[in-house]
């Protein structure tokens, strides 16, 4: 949902920054997770943070963000409780409190669903419903932690929540390409039947068919109907967000084949491939795209594109490559790489956007 250029709530700014910073604390926390839980031998295993990666990372990251987000969009002060709750919810996990963790996420999830939902009254379209639907996916992939599901139960509605966020926005943009009726009515059936996938928790079976053929069906949408097949043509950070959005794709399609063709059971790793296939080829590449537009409405603050954000991005989808083949070829050691890797390539992407921004112009 695209953020308005003015809204009421510009005195709650302040509150943006914390909030934006207690996701960012949540960001650096999940990766440093995910670099335990791939062997490296570094300080954090005691307290067994790294049990909570997947939480770190899509509820108290990922979470806050869309949820400050929404609430910008809204200009409401009421709708900061949803990312206020989802950081309070990331901070609970760092002092030890999981159950207090666990409800403050819950209620984040329904805070941003009644947000999403308010957004659905006041401007009635798919993609707005689909936004509402997305944020009642991780209300859903909560509970069934709460309810001590495994995690493939509750990866599977996380995941839906940020694959189908971004099919809305997606689909919004697609609007100005102005695409036949069906269109927005296809992605209505293949979130349908990315659903039934959850439900049948497809992401711990043998067979991931309804999740393989949705994602396929997702990605080939996303290809024929987004905006960025034109804005590609184009150049400077217009070009730069519409690789980032067209590689993700492909990952999004990696995905949907490696669960119909090595659905999560089969085999050792194939559950860590389809995930990451998802979190960081898909939706760390949306980020890229996306943080150059986002971060400015968000916090007020200039935050220019250099070209050198091409390095980083393609040493992103460099260790999503890794990644996956570590994991289909069991190869430990390259999956420990390949997170190391992933790591640089975000670091020396704030790298760029921090010099980009802090760079004088010259004058003419």
């Amino acid at each position: 949902m695209r953020i308005k250029a003015a809204s009421p709530a510009h005195h709650w700014r302040p509150l943006r920054f914390i909030l934006l910073a207690l996701g960012a604390g949540s960001f650096l926390i999940g990766l440093w997770t995910g670099l335990v839980r791939l062997g490296l031998d570094l300080p954090g295993g005691a307290p067994r943070l790294w049990e909570y990666h997947s939480a770190f990372m899509i509820s108290g990251f990922l979470g806050t963000v869309i949820s400050l987000e929404r609430a910008v969009a809204l200009g409401q002060r009421w709708a900061f409780l949803a990312p206020a709750l989802s950081a309070l919810g990331a901070t609970s996990l760092v002092v030890g409190a999981p159950l207090l963790a666990a409800i403050l996420f819950l209620a984040a999830g329904v805070a941003l669903t009644a947000n999403s939902a308010m957004v659905a009254l006041r401007h009635p379209a798919v993609f707005t419903l689909l936004l509402a639907i997305a944020a009642t996916c991780w209300v859903v992939g909560t509970i069934a932690w709460m309810l001590g599901r495994g995690m493939p139960a509750v990866s599977g509605w996380w995941l839906l929540f940020l694959v189908l966020t971004i099919a809305a926005e997606r689909l919004e943009l697609s609007r100005l390409l102005s695409p036949p009726r069906f269109s927005a009515f296809a992605v209505v059936l293949i979130a349908a039947l990315a659903i039934a996938g959850a439900i049948r928790e497809e992401l711990s079976l043998r067979s991931g068919l309804l999740s393989g053929i949705a994602l396929l069906a997702l990605t080939l949408w996303l290809i024929r109907h987004d905006i960025a097949r034109r804005t590609v043509r184009q150049s400077g950070q217009t070009r730069f967000s519409a690789i980032c959005m067209l590689a993700g794709y492909v990952w999004l399609a990696v995905a949907g084949l490696l669960m119909l063709l090595t659905p999560p059971a089969s085999r050792v790793f194939s559950y860590d491939a389809v995930i990451h296939a998802i979190a960081i080829g898909f939706v760390l590449s949306m980020i890229f795209g996306h943080a150059p537009i986002i971060l400015p409405a968000v916090t007020g603050l200039r935050v220019k594109y250099s070209p050198l954000a091409y390095g980083p991005l393609a040493l992103l989808h460099v260790s999503a490559l890794i990644r996956v083949a570590a994991d289909l070829f069991e190869a430990i050691d390259l999956r420990a790489a390949s997170g190391v890797v992933t790591v640089v390539a975000l670091v020396s992407y704030v790298g760029v956007l921090v010099h980009a921004s802090l760079r004088k112009e010259r004058t003419p």
